[in-house]
């Protein structure tokens, strides 16, 4: 596989799972101690990573979740947030300014506050109640923080009688690193394809329902338009038909991200009609690949985890093909704004 090391996927991914059981125990203690609600907080692509989890928790918890945009929480404030909340910062560099401020703010509101980080030696790394620590970079890192979100979620539900099955799902987990890179194996000639097909691509619409919509949210703004310079329109499929179908046409890049829950009828909508407007349309679909050793009952949790590392092969290819590393930048963290 082009610019893979397998080895250190796995080690990353493996990482992330190890740290599910102490995600519970920690939640267990805390919500023993009165936690009555759970804010998830931070910026940019590692709060959107957040968001499959969050979802979960509303539609099947009564336990209250708020998913806040941190900067304006700072300046707005809650009346939600106080010494019975606990509140989730995440945050791969662990010096993101935006959290760091998040952070300072949350503590002096009396919250309990878990940083999810991949460096320690950092603000976030240093400065949370309980610091969990995964190294990974922004070709591993999306998911790593799915992995543990979905372990803080599943702990809540799980103590309170909403849901049953976490003990077999962080048995099943130790298998998906393994997985997931025989999914990225099998979907590398595909991936190749895709990359040359857009490389010279000007835009794209990027859309998916569920667990899969932040996914095209955070590939669109945070890989896409981020590392690629490459115009995206992300939108909910529930909302291409309120706008953004005005401007399919032949020529027109839409790009359908297909999960395993209850929401996939949404994204189906989409294609049913994009298929007539426009020559170019893709589909990423969770359902087609192979996960040895997870079970039928766990697939739909892990959608956003297997289209991320689809679109991870994509992401390395595409780069290749522009000649556009990944790590290029003209203005995030190189000027000041």
């Amino acid at each position: 596989m082009l610019d893979f090391d397998i080895s250190r996927f796995i080690g990353i991914q493996s990482g992330a799972v190890a740290l599910m059981e102490r995600l519970d125990r920690t939640i267990g203690a805390l919500l023993d101690e009165g936690a009555n609600n759970i804010f998830f907080l931070g910026a940019g692509g590692a709060a959107i990573l957040m968001q499959p989890a969050v979802q979960l928790l509303r539609t099947r918890s009564t336990f209250p979740v708020f998913c806040e945009n941190a900067a304006e929480l700072v300046i707005g404030g809650s009346r939600h947030l106080g010494p019975g909340s606990i509140v989730v910062i995440p945050s791969l560099s662990g010096t993101t300014k935006e959290s760091i401020e998040t952070l300072r703010y949350c503590r002096e509101k009396g919250a309990t506050i878990l940083t999810l980080v991949g460096h320690a030696a950092t603000p976030l790394g240093e400065g949370g109640d309980h610091v969990f620590v995964n190294f990974a970079e922004d070709d591993t890192s999306c998911e790593s923080f799915y992995i543990q979100a979905l372990a803080i979620v599943l702990s809540i539900m799980e103590r309170r009688g909403e849901a049953s099955g976490l003990a077999g799902f962080m048995e099943e987990a130790k298998r998906l690193p393994e997985a997931l890179v025989a999914v990225k194996e099998r979907f590398e000639t595909e991936a190749e394809a895709f990359a040359e097909q857009i490389r010279d691509e000007p835009y794209h619409i990027i859309t998916g329902a569920g667990s899969t919509w932040p996914e095209a949210f955070y590939y669109g703004m945070c890989i896409l338009e981020e590392m690629q310079w490459i115009r995206t329109r992300p939108v909910h499929a529930s909302d291409f038909f309120h706008g953004t179908l005005e401007l399919l046409e032949p020529g027109v890049s839409l790009i359908l991200l297909k999960g395993e829950d209850e929401y996939r009828p949404l994204v189906d909508r989409v294609e049913a009609f994009a298929a007539g407007h426009t020559d170019k349309l893709t589909v990423f679909d969770a359902a087609g690949a192979e996960l040895d050793g997870i079970s039928p009952a766990f697939r739909a949790l892990i959608s956003p985890v297997v289209l991320a590392t689809m679109l991870e092969r994509v992401s390395a290819h595409l780069s290749a093909k522009r000649d556009h590393p990944l790590t290029t930048r003209r203005y995030y963290r190189r000027v000041a704004y």
